[in-house]
């Protein structure tokens, strides 16, 4: 038989497109032909595959023409993945395995010269999209390394292959076959005891701010001079929010595996990303060709820590502006174009001036209220509209903070967001902080003297409508961490003074 069909998928953003690999055996001038918008890692599978087949003790068709098609062509293909469907193709044109067998498995892995299989990104998201549309019940092959974490995905059995020699034995005719062995999760490492916040001393409206960003899903500025502890706080928010769930664990995984940065170790656990405020646009929001997800995403369903807010380039964070409001974010470029979810939680920290003591009752601040004005203006108003809590961290004497009572442990807090959060998820299927403007009619029912205080403090203070909701949506964070079922007058005046951090620093 000198034609042979193997099946494999396409990494394209978060989706796995199915791939059909076929290998054409023809007599005439000996060549090694690869179609079907390869890039260059893929193009170079015909070195790998070549020294793979020989070290195995396989044969390799020196005296044919060898034509391999990845189909569809107009799909992109990219990485080493389809190094072992190729290698299969080949010897099942020529004869060495039963082609026959080939479609009852869709194959993934790169190469080594030895024929060794390496791990491959993105075997999460192959096994994602097997699971929602296998229509003829394929079983997928994938090197060790990435058959466990493909494991993971309910309802799927994924095989584990080490060479290219154990995949070969699984497909010889009969009796002879060695069936692959059907891979296991790993184990789960024990969470990392994570930072308490009982060791932040003092810092009452911020610790409340925080518990307040944990419960509603809310995004998070915090404001103050070096010292203050902004980033102890920030640091402390993954220890409030509850463990995953399983769909959104196998977004957040499916999401890292395409940077090759998850760890089956951690499944379940949020992922905590602190990008340098030297990361580009890009390197915050994603891009490159083809298109690689960014922080911003690899965040998703965690938190995202920007420190020295302002320090990062305008244009990073303009980026951001979209996904706060659609959880989202679609990286186009002139051949392709991606999406990749990220509703991610932002906190972030910054001071208040190019000194960082403006306001401070510690040290005299030097900067001119022009150098301030400059400074703040880093950030623009669109940006800052999308940030639904903004609050002032002030610096703290060491004799002060030595008398100060100490705060509740992490526990104790998180207790009370699991709590809020339920009663979220229960009433509108949704977190506070992702509720659409029309449905905060329904679900943020305020009574009339909060909707009172909240339309003068909007006029007052000279909020957009933007701005207004978001105030909103907060206060039915307060009534839902507080156990109301309407938003009172008080809820709404704790949201208000949860946004004015940097007016008040100012």
């Amino acid at each position: 038989m000198s034609l042979a069909i193997v099946h494999s998928r396409a990494l394209d953003g978060l989706a796995a497109a199915p791939v059909t690999v076929e290998v054409h055996l023809a007599n005439g001038l000996p060549s090694f032909t690869l179609v079907g918008l390869a890039d260059t890692e893929v193009k170079e599978a015909r070195e790998r595959v070549r020294a793979a087949l020989a070290t195995s003790g396989l044969e390799f068709p020196h005296n044919k023409r060898i034509t391999v098609n990845l189909a569809p062509a107009d799909l992109p293909k990219e990485g080493g993945r389809f190094d072992l469907p190729i290698a299969l193709g080949i010897l099942a044109a020529s004869g060495q395995v039963e082609a026959s067998r080939l479609d009852a498995f869709e194959f993934a892995g790169e190469l080594s010269l030895a024929g060794d299989l390496r791990p491959v990104r993105g075997a999460l998201a192959m096994a994602l999209a097997l699971r929602h549309g296998r229509p003829s019940q394929r079983e997928l092959v994938l090197p060790a390394t990435n058959a466990g974490e493909a494991a993971l995905v309910p309802g799927l059995a994924p095989r584990s292959a080490a060479h290219l020699l154990d995949v070969v034995r699984a497909l010889l005719p009969g009796d002879a076959a060695q069936p692959l062995p059907v891979a296991r999760p790993p184990e789960h490492a024990a969470p990392d005891a994570p930072a308490d916040l009982i060791e932040v001393r003092g810092q009452a409206v911020a610790k409340r701010a925080l518990e307040m960003a944990a419960a509603g899903g809310h995004s998070l500025l915090f404001i103050g001079p070096p010292g203050s502890g902004k980033s102890m706080l920030a640091q402390r928010l993954a220890g409030l929010l509850p463990p995953l769930d399983e769909p959104a664990a196998l977004e957040s995984a499916a999401v890292l595996g395409i940077a090759g940065a998850f760890d089956a170790r951690r499944w379940r656990q949020r992922v905590v990303r602190s990008p340098h405020h030297s990361a580009s646009a890009v390197a915050l929001v994603g891009g490159g060709s083809p298109p690689r997800p960014g922080e911003i995403s690899l965040a998703h369903h965690g938190v995202l820590f920007l420190d020295e807010l302002p320090e990062f380039a305008r244009a990073a964070l303009e980026a951001l502006r979209e996904p706060l409001e659609t959880g989202r974010i679609t990286i186009s470029r002139a051949a392709r174009r991606a999406e990749y979810p990220a509703r991610f939680q932002l906190v972030a920290a910054m001071n208040p001036c190019p000194c960082g003591h403006a306001g401070s009752a510690l040290r005299a601040c030097r900067c001119s209220p022009d150098q301030i004005a400059r400074y703040q203006s880093r950030l623009s108003g669109p940006l800052l509209d999308r940030l639904d809590l903004q609050v002032e961290v002030p610096a703290l004497a060491p004799a002060s903070l030595a008398q100060a009572p100490d705060g509740e442990p992490s526990a104790a807090v998180a207790a009370r967001v699991a709590q809020a959060r339920e009663r979220q998820l229960t009433r509108q299927g949704r977190l506070n902080g992702a509720l659409s403007a029309a449905s905060l009619d329904d679900h943020a029912r305020a009574d009339a003297a909060a909707i009172r205080f909240l339309q003068s403090s909007a006029q007052r203070l000279g909020w957009s409508a933007r701005s207004y909701h978001r105030v909103l949506r907060v206060a039915r964070t307060a009534a839902d961490l507080a156990g109301r079922t309407e938003v009172s007058a008080s809820d709404v005046a704790e949201a208000v003074q949860l946004r004015r951090g940097l007016a008040q620093s100012a």
